[in-house]
């Protein structure tokens, strides 16, 4: 997934509209097209947006489209951008998105597009943005990093330019933890995780922005700063959120997303064997049905 030529999908950044407005295209999954026939209450067929980047959203949505398969529904993934994904639920040309964060990340979006959607669940309430370093790093609070400016070269990472991510620590926690004189350099996320990468096997301190539940957390020897000061906000809760009239005319869907609730640890082992092995596009339903296998009562009682 770092590598673009491949088309993992660690190479999407979490971007908001100033990417979309750059003209990126609406990305339709190759299998979209799955059961032949539906069974459920409200239609047969369920049309799932999800947002590129996003790991923890592509990890429940994938799930959730094998799951509605099992269940007789066809099922059609679409990989977009953050922007028009809250515009096609608005037009109803969506269903759904898993992971709309709210009320910090997405709050802009949600004053936006909110009249005309639906709020389907709360799946996870554990999300939250941070600022991650070197786990063996002499401290443990973002109020001690400007301290440390030479061991890190007064130097930040960020991931896209336009992220929300960005924005938050451009205009909060640079200002509120003395960091003004430190280099924020943004490119994207794979850049990101890379540097994260290289820093850590080469025993390195690295400070980078980042998100949890994230995979690179397990993957990493990294750990996140403590935020006294709440400059990127407190936990968020990641939300499933339907375009108007969902809940009329997919009943039983709705129902089974309204109730959905997956903790942190069982998330990030989905994550884990979905991004640190770099599984490929093609591969995901293979592996996402193995580790359905390993979680079978789990996964049966979420239709149950």
């Amino acid at each position: 997934m770092r590598n673009t030529a491949q088309k993992k999908f660690q190479i999407f950044g979490r971007m908001t509209a100033i990417a979309a407005a750059a003209g990126l295209a609406l990305t339709a999954c190759g299998n979209g097209e799955t059961a032949d026939t539906g069974s459920g209450e409200g239609g047969d067929e369920i049309n799932i947006a999800i947002n590129h980047g996003w790991e923890e959203g592509i990890a429940v949505a994938e799930l959730w489209s094998l799951i509605l398969e099992d269940e007789g529904y066809t099922v059609n993934k679409t990989y977009m951008d953050l922007a028009p994904s809250f515009s096609a639920l608005s037009t109803g040309d969506m269903d759904f998105n898993m992971n709309i964060w709210q009320p910090v990340t997405h709050k802009d979006y949600l004053e936006e597009y909110g009249d005309t959607l639906e709020e389907v669940g709360v799946w996870n309430s554990d999300a939250n943005q941070v600022i991650a370093v070197n786990a063996d790093a002499p401290f443990d609070s973002l109020e001690d990093l400007a301290d440390h400016a030479e061991e890190y070269d007064s130097r930040l990472v960020g991931i896209e330019p336009g992220a929300g991510l960005t924005e938050r620590t451009e205009q909060y926690v640079i200002p509120e933890y003395g960091l003004e004189d430190w280099e924020f350099r943004t490119s994207s996320t794979p850049a990101m995780l890379q540097e994260v990468k290289t820093a850590t096997t080469a025993g390195e301190p690295i400070a980078v922005t980042l998100w949890r539940p994230h995979w690179a957390f397990n993957s990493y020897d990294i750990k996140a700063l403590e935020d006294p000061k709440e400059a990127l906000g407190q936990e968020e809760n990641m939300t499933i959120y339907a375009r108007e009239g969902f809940s009329e005319d997919q009943p039983e869907v709705n129902e089974w997303l309204a109730n959905f609730e997956i903790d942190t640890e069982r998330l990030q082992d989905l994550e884990v064997v979905l991004f640190e092995e770099e599984v490929e596009q093609d591969q995901y339903e293979e592996v996402i049905r193995a580790w359905m296998d390993e979680n079978q009562d789990w996964v049966d009682s979420l239709t149950s």
